[in-house]
């Protein structure tokens, strides 16, 4: 009974769920996505079978359309979840459930997995797209299980799946019109994945060394450890020596952005200060301007003295000539004849005072 009443508050979820969200309010926006019971689909819903132009039409917010898409899931990528979100939107009412084989079934029909089959599970919860997760899924779909979970229809892509013996594998799921097929992602793959760690087997191995894992732990061997440390060591080296050729590069950089610079200025400072030297020393300069205004200035305030020769020249010797005999001075005036009162050196009072008596000698005589 207890299941029942979970069935049917289920039911009741869903009857009252808006068309838009698609088979009812998504947990796994907010959780992950629920495991599948062991005894299959426990709703109380009406399973008549459904055709894909039904599907497409839309059917009742209580009566979403159930999807089933499996696979392996290894190392889950973006191929994986764009392959779920074209199986969510096949339909406009779409409950989508996957289907992960485990590792038994893996490793018997196709071969070694690098995730385990709980990790595959736990991401497949956590797709957006995905309402339920199928745990150890069958590797062939049977009648029993497609009734077992009311399953109305199978995604998966349209290339024929060749495995267990047969050409397809869906072939029966095709003619019996269950079929829909989705798109598979260009350049995305498990086995691409697993291609580039193999080819860069030695990158990944010395990588995990740095990180702190031990040689027993990657499976290498003692021989092979050394190398790749020593390895690891020449790249250390390597990349500090780039890392100071950078800085290198970037200081002679700016050192010679910096001397551009000063260069740049120190030219625009000696042309100022040619033009500046022009327009003060120049022929049309100020200062040649000033030499003429000082020159006028100086000729207005004391003039040229008369020559030499010219009687006027000295007004205390007058020469007066005699008519009948040697010529005559005139005779001094009294402030000639007293020395100077306030000389300014002995020896230019020495003179002045031999002059003054021979000029008074030459009188008297």
């Amino acid at each position: 009974m207890a299941r029942r009443r979970r069935g049917r508050g289920s039911n009741v979820q869903q009857r009252q769920a808006p068309q838009s969200q698609r088979g009812g309010p998504r947990k796994a926006l907010r959780e992950p996505a629920a495991f599948a019971k062991s005894t299959g689909c426990e709703l109380e819903i009406p399973h008549e079978k459904l055709t894909i132009a039904q599907a497409r039409r839309g059917t009742p917010a209580h009566r979403p359309v159930r999807v089933y898409a499996d696979g392996i899931f290894d190392l889950f990528h973006s191929g994986h979840a764009r392959a779920l979100m074209q199986a969510k939107n096949v339909f406009p009412n779409t409950y989508l459930m996957v289907g992960v084989c485990s590792d038994e079934l893996t490793h018997k029909f196709k071969g070694y997995t690098v995730m385990t089959e709980d990790e595959r599970y736990d991401a497949l919860r956590h797709c957006r797209y995905v309402d339920e997760v199928v745990r150890d899924a069958p590797w062939t779909l049977t009648t029993e299980f497609l009734q077992k979970h009311k399953i109305d229809f199978v995604a998966h892509d349209d290339i024929p799946y060749t495995s267990a013996g047969s050409q397809d594998v869906y072939k029966h799921i095709k003619e019996a019109g269950m079929f829909v097929a989705t798109e598979r992602t260009e350049g995305i793959s498990t086995s691409d994945l697993i291609t580039r760690i193999v080819r860069d087997y030695d990158i990944y191995v010395r990588r995990n060394l740095q990180r702190g894992y031990t040689a027993q732990e990657l499976n290498v061997g003692f021989i092979n450890e050394k190398k790749y440390r020593l390895q690891n060591q020449v790249d250390k080296m390597k990349e500090t020596v780039r890392t100071v050729e950078e800085k290198s590069k970037h200081f002679v950089y700016r050192v010679e952005e910096k001397s551009q610079d000063l260069i740049h200025k120190w030219e625009e400072k000696s042309r100022e200060f040619i033009g500046n030297f022009l327009e003060l020393f120049g022929p049309d300069g100020a200062w040649h301007a000033i030499q003429e205004r000082s020159g006028r200035m100086l000729q207005a305030l004391s003039p040229y003295s008369s020559p030499r020769g010219s009687p006027s020249s000295s007004p205390t010797r007058r020469r007066s000539v005699s008519p009948d005999s040697s010529p005559t001075f005139a005779s001094p005036s009294p402030s000639s004849l007293s020395p100077p009162s306030t000389p300014t050196s002995p020896k230019k009072g020495k003179r002045s005072s031999l002059k003054a008596s021979a000029t008074y000698s030459r009188h008297a005589q």
